[in-house]
């Protein structure tokens, strides 16, 4: 057995740019209709990356999706992959399900996997996809994916397991090990709805427009980072922890209020958070100023002014992880305190 390397030091052996290629059923619409679909698309997903500089690293297919990890040929655009998948496979569906709608919500979608550790992460993200899915209770139960191939459960005719083993150990029993070891452990809930988000599988809501609420798609990793962490209250939450992020820069007291408070200091402090959803894409200034019950001009004016304050352009190079994180530690820490009056004064 050859020797177990850490997944830092596994190297990607496929020249070419990584791309992960998903597709989203259209509401409704079931992209397996029969059984059989699986087998036709699977063998699809193989024949398309037979050329040469193509590898298919990764596939995953169930009701709703279909995800694909490729590797291109260098210069190669993901769209070639797309198109030789794409068309053929709403065909199949349309014969199988004569329903006059569309197949699926929209184009494919394509993003890239521009470092090792990328690919890894989206891997372990398919593994599980099918479990939070509700299809089955363990990755490895899932048939219509690669995972059971990788692990050596079972195989598929023309697949190849090693462009993906090989990221994880030099021989194939070291890396099957390490790529279990890898998957063990079940993303948590807010993972998995940032990676949704971030791959447009899931929409996020608020009160961003003129109407009462909203649906959209997140344009950023900020901002799904940033709407995972605002629950189910979508980007109305991820405003109030920009919010309390920044309240708490602003005033270490904690007593600051910016909906309520006409003081300049609570003025610098929703043209921050505006900044800060301009910044991540989360939300347009109008949104803010509506978040805010605000006139627009008037933040936009306070906009302007904060980013040409020193102090505030420092704060404004934040990372959206770190806040999500120090808001989170905020939030917990001034639900405890209360708690704790509450114990006190029962």
């Amino acid at each position: 057995m050859g020797r177990a390397v850490s997944i830092a030091e596994a190297p990607i052996a496929a020249p070419g740019a990584c791309w992960h290629i998903c597709w989203q059923a259209a509401l409704g619409r079931n992209l397996f209709p029969h059984r059989s679909l699986y087998a036709q698309v699977r063998n699809r997903l193989i024949e398309a990356h037979r050329t040469t500089g193509r590898a298919l690293v990764y596939f995953l297919t169930a009701p709703a999706e279909i995800h694909v990890v490729s590797t291109v040929r260098q210069g190669e655009v993901p769209a070639c992959i797309a198109r030789a998948v794409g068309n053929i496979v709403s065909r199949w569906v349309r014969a199988a399900h004569p329903v006059r709608s569309p197949v699926f919500a929209g184009r494919y979608r394509a993003f890239p996997l521009d470092s090792p550790q990328a690919l890894r992460q989206t891997m372990r993200m398919l593994a599980w996809r099918p479990v939070f899915l509700g299809l089955c209770r363990a990755p490895s139960h899932h048939a219509q994916s690669a995972l059971r191939c990788l692990l050596g459960r079972s195989r598929v005719q023309g697949f190849d397991v090693h462009p993906a083993l090989q990221l994880f150990a030099p021989s194939l029993p070291s890396a099957r090990i390490a790529l279990r070891d890898w998957i063990s452990q079940r993303p948590a809930a807010r993972e998995m709805a940032r990676w949704e988000l971030a791959c447009g599988l899931k929409l996020a809501t608020g009160a961003v427009g003129p109407v009462a609420s909203v649906a959209r798609e997140v344009r950023t990793e900020a901002a799904a980072s940033l709407v995972a962490a605002g629950g189910a209250d979508g980007i109305d939450g991820a405003l109030r922890l920009i919010e309390a992020w920044v309240a708490s820069r602003l005033d270490l007291s904690g007593a600051l209020d910016l909906h309520a408070g006409r003081s300049p200091l609570a003025a610098r402090g929703r043209a921050l958070v505006a900044c800060l959803a301009v910044h991540y894409r989360l939300c347009s200034a109008a949104a803010v100023a509506r978040h805010f019950r605000r006139a627009k001009s008037t933040l936009s004016e306070q906009m302007a002014a904060s980013r040409a304050r020193a102090a505030d352009r420092a704060l404004l190079q934040t990372s959206a992880q770190r806040i999500v994180d120090e808001a989170l530690d905020l939030m917990r820490t001034k639900g405890g305190l209360a708690a704790a009056a509450r114990t006190a004064n029962g």
